[in-house]
């Protein structure tokens, strides 16, 4: 995985990715979002692992705790800290959970008006809540009003990792005034709320946006996933490799240097592909000696830019190269007839 500094993960509901590709009744997805970020084709929740509740918790710990159906926290809450956001806290890297109807005023550990809470993870660890508590001070201060994102985006005060979910309409489980047509409500909610978290300094400074849904309707999917980020391969660019919600919760790890992976995290792959690599481009003798092209520099990062003869030995060429396009390393020792190997990597 690059170094986002940023993530916002989007989880929406019950739709088969075979249902949305191509859709009409999803134009932002299909004619705006696609065409602009990179996304995979074999994307399921985990085997089996139905219903909601038990793919939202799947995310936050790479398992479902065997929790049989949908309930309440104070059915199925998890005395565990094994999970994403105290591993981020133990950290002291920022989390947030935006979920849209409540209140913030409490813990949202019941249902109310559109907000689902079977659809919020982190209030089924009692070290979020306090074991069920209202009132509990560090779940108030964590999970907030979907509401409030518009103006901490403007600040620049958003976490670094935000989980965001829409209401029951606005999610695409049920079927709402005035369209009636659960995908459509879906695609028109991310019309309109995508577009001001790409217009934020926090997305643009190394950001990602990750879109999926919870599970696949009849089977295990495959479901969308989606990425958007400056770092992304994007262009529409899209790959087959098998992932599952344990993708997510591994690249998340990954992003943020948490360990150790959590469960079933250490069984899949990440979602590195769907971001630009970091490689040698390039390399073209010259009279000057080797200049040398890498692709996937970020910006705010320094490289090491690397040579070989044997390929086990490696010898600095340069030690602090500047995160630019088409930036040319020149290494003057290179000579002709002498083979030479390159690679290039960030500096920890």
């Amino acid at each position: 995985m690059p170094p986002l500094k940023t993530v916002f993960v989007i989880v929406l509901e019950n739709h088969n990715w075979n249902d949305i590709e191509g859709n009409t009744n999803a134009p932002y997805i299909n004619q705006v979002l696609l065409p602009a970020a990179s996304y995979c084709e074999q994307y399921y929740n985990p085997p089996a692992n139905h219903p909601s509740l038990r793919n939202y918790v799947w995310i936050e710990a790479g398992t479902d705790f065997g929790i049989p159906a949908n309930n309440t926290p104070d059915v199925y809450h998890q005395s565990t800290t094994n999970h994403l956001v105290t591993q981020l806290q133990a950290a002291g890297i920022s989390w947030k959970a935006y979920q849209e109807d409540i209140d913030g005023l409490e813990t949202p550990l019941n249902d109310v008006n559109l907000y689902a809470v079977r659809h919020d993870p982190f209030v089924y660890f009692d070290d979020v809540t306090g074991t069920n508590n209202p009132d509990w001070a560090y779940a108030i201060a964590h999970i907030r009003p979907y509401s409030e994102l518009a103006g901490d985006l403007a600040n620049n005060t958003v976490a670094r990792y935000n989980f965001i979910t829409p209401n029951l309409c606005d999610d695409g489980h049920n079927s709402c005034d005035p369209l009636y047509n659960p995908l459509a409500q879906a695609d028109t909610w991310l019309s309109t709320e995508i577009p001001k978290i790409l217009a934020s300094p926090a997305y643009a400074d190394n950001g990602a946006i990750f879109i999926t849904w919870d599970e696949g309707v009849g089977d295990d999917g495959p479901i969308g996933f989606i990425a958007l980020s400056p770092l992304a391969r994007g262009g529409g660019y899209t790959n087959t490799i098998h992932y599952t919600h344990s993708s997510l919760l591994r690249s998340l790890q990954e992003t943020f240097g948490v360990r150790p992976l959590l469960n079933d995290a250490t069984n899949t792959a990440d979602l590195g592909d769907l971001f630009r690599p970091l490689t040698v481009k390039s390399a073209t003798l010259t009279r000057s000696g080797c200049q040398i092209r890498c692709d996937g520099l970020v910006p705010g990062y320094t490289n090491i830019v690397e040579a070989s003869t044997d390929l086990v030995n490696w010898a600095p060429i340069s030690t602090n190269v500047a995160s630019t396009d088409d930036l040319v390393i020149t290494d003057s020792t290179a000579t002709n007839f002498t083979q030479r190997f390159y690679r290039v990597r960030r500096m920890q």
